[in-house]
This record gives C-alpha cells, sequence and structure tokens, in this order.
C-alpha cells in the first residue's frame, strides 16, 4: 500500500542517498510549499561517484558508465567517477552531460518512498531539505487540501520505481542462486615518461557476473534467462565494464582543466 499520510508515524525505516531530511508528505505540514524550477537541478548528485540502478535501466546506463554490483546486498550501482566524491557527469552547472543517462534513482528526486512499519506500508515523502522545496512554490504540493497534479505523478513515478525495485532484488536474487557474481578489480596501467608500463593501480573492486559461468550453465538454464530478459540485462552489464576507460579519460580531462578554471 502507497499513501500520503496527514500524520508523521513512528517506525519510518532505512536512511536513503541524497535525502537529508526526508518527512511524510502531510498537508498539515506541506500544504503550502510547492517546487520551484531550478538553474541547477542535479547539483545534489555531484558528490556522488555512485547512483543506484534498476535491472531495466541497465542497457541504457550501459551507454554511460560501468554497471557493477556492491556490498553484501549486490546493489547494482552506475559508476560515475573514480573518487568518492566527484561525478565526472555532473557539469558545474547542475546538469548532466547531455549524453549521459540520468538514472530513475536521481530523476525522483525530491520524492521517495519509505517503510512504515508500524502500519506495514509505504508511505511518499519528500526531502524537506531539497532547496527547491519553498513556501508558495510554483507547483503546489497540495490544491484545496489535496495533493496536486505534480505530487500525484510524483507518486505514480515512485510507485513505478518501487516495482522496479522489486525486479531488481528478484533479478540479483537470481544471479546470487546460480552463483553468478564473482569479484572484479578496476585497474589502471599509466605510462612511464619513457613510454613502458607503470605499476599497475587498483581503481575499484566489486562485483559482476562471471563470463566463464555463466558459459558453464545448462543450455536450459541459458533458454530461461533468455526468455524471461536476465540474459539480456547481464550481457548490457558485461559489455558496461568497458565504460572503466571512459572514467579513467574523462580523469585525466578534468584534472588537466582544473588549473586553467583556477586561474580564469
Amino acid at each position: 500500500m502507497t499513501d500520503t499520510t496527514s500524520n508523521t508515524p513512528d517506525g519510518l525505516a532505512g536512511n536513503v542517498l541524497f535525502y537529508d531530511q526526508p518527512e511524510p508528505l502531510s498537508v498539515d505540514n506541506h500544504g503550502t510549499l510547492g517546487v520551484d524550477p531550478v538553474d541547477h537541478p542535479y547539483a545534489f548528485v555531484a558528490k556522488s561517484h555512485v547512483v543506484p540502478l534498476t535491472v531495466t535501466e541497465f542497457a541504457p546506463a550501459a551507454l554511460s558508465y560501468p554497471v557493477i554490483f556492491v556490498g553484501d546486498a549486490r546493489l547494482p550501482v552506475a559508476v560515475m567517477g573514480l573518487r568518492p566524491t566527484e561525478n565526472l557527469f555532473v557539469e558545474p552547472t547542475g546538469e548532466f552531460r547531455a549524453e549521459a543517462y540520468i538514472p530513475a534513482y536521481v530523476r525522483r528526486y525530491p520524492f521517495v518512498f519509505a517503510n512504515d512499519e508500524a502500519q506495514k506500508r509505504m508511505i511518499l515523502c519528500i526531502d524537506r531539505a531539497a532547496p527547491f522545496v519553498k513556501e508558495g512554490g510554483a507547483a503546489p504540493l497540495f490544491v484545496d487540501g489535496k495533493p496536486s497534479p505534480y505530487t500525484e505523478q510524483a507518486m505514480e513515478f515512485c510507485n513505478n520505481f518501487e516495482q522496479e525495485r522489486m525486479r531488481t532484488d528478484a533479478f540479483v536474487a537470481l544471479l546470487k542462486e546460480l552463483d553468478l557474481l564473482v569479484v572484479r578489480e578496476a585497474v589502471f596501467t599509466p605510462r612511464n615518461p619513457d613510454g613502458t608500463a607503470g605499476e599497475p593501480q587498483k581503481l575499484a573492486e566489486y562485483f559482476a557476473v562471471s563470463e566463464e559461468k555463466l558459459k558453464e550453465l545448462p543450455i536450459e538454464k541459458l533458454a530461461e534467462l533468455r526468455d524471461n530478459g536476465a540474459l539480456g540485462q547481464i550481457y548490457a552489464h558485461l559489455v558496461s565494464l568497458l565504460g572503466w576507460d571512459r572514467l579513467i579519460a574523462m580523469t585525466f580531462q578534468r584534472a588537466a582543466k582544473m588549473p586553467t578554471a583556477a586561474n580564469a
């Protein structure tokens, strides 16, 4: 069950990336608020080098980023930078690079569903700390005491996101069941001034699907993965891993521009 609420429930669980002050959306507490257009809409992503993905986003995200699995939960994420506080795809203007895919996790902000463990339901929340959530904002959250069309649209988007998140959980559970995930490393080998290879440097350690284990699956299981769409998502993930070289090149490009920017 999903809903807005007029009371603040106990038992809201979880800390969510990007959300500093999530509050259950209510007409009592947010009835006069709205959302204004902003000049830097994605500035809040600029300090994060990874963003969670749902499984149906693997293919479009693979065109821009390495798609990897991290942590005990094997959470799929898009890698957007090599340093923890640097996102190479968010411009100083607060816009994503024109060619980059913008994950749904980012597009749903400042709204998010949270678990109300006491009442066993999902509640629509809003990040009250978002700078574009203001008194009398251009797009009101409520009209005549009811959720506005803008809020209804946000609720639908978040509800769809939750459905995709559950599909993603099932996809990851399948990879675990088939024991397809292995530890991999992203490594950069610099060149010495004389052109010889330097000492390799580990950039990241993560989980990825093993192509060897995938090939060893029975034909029947491969056919099942093909028919349910999982095989296509797996290959999108594998192809995306070529994107580490792009991240390395972008890191050098940004570093080269920094002295110029500092002297401008």
